[in-house]
């Protein structure tokens, strides 16, 4: 039973899934938009909405915990010197997720997640 478990595991051990989330958000900093699959994009979102809301503050603390969180430093330097300064009036809601439904051969349906512009 799942008592008090909010998140999915994505049937990855806690290693994995938290390389899983390492690897998306960096893409997502860096490309700015990705598609994956429904599931793991409402994973994702509340992860990079906490990193790009610590990186607003643009101190070299908040430089550290981004950078222990996503393991890259261009990853880190593009959140804080550019995404953090473009939403520094919004008080959350950095990313949207788009259903695109199935695409090709894919047995889960896709969702494309991005930044607001």
């Amino acid at each position: 039973m799942r008592h008090h478990s909010k998140k999915r595991t994505l049937h990855r051990t806690k290693r994995q899934y938290t390389a899983l989330l390492r690897s998306l958000a960096r893409s997502l900093v860096l490309e700015e938009g990705i598609t994956t699959t429904i599931a793991k994009a409402k994973e994702l979102r509340p992860f990079i909405e906490r990193l790009v809301t610590t990186s607003k503050a643009d101190t070299v603390a908040s430089r550290r915990l981004v950078a222990a969180r996503i393991n890259s430093d261009e990853a880190t330097k593009k959140l804080h010197d550019e995404i953090a300064k473009r939403y520094a009036d919004r008080q959350g809601g950095y990313t949207r997720i788009i259903k695109l439904g199935r695409i090709g051969k894919r047995v889960g349906e896709q969702a494309r997640i991005e930044f607001v512009k």
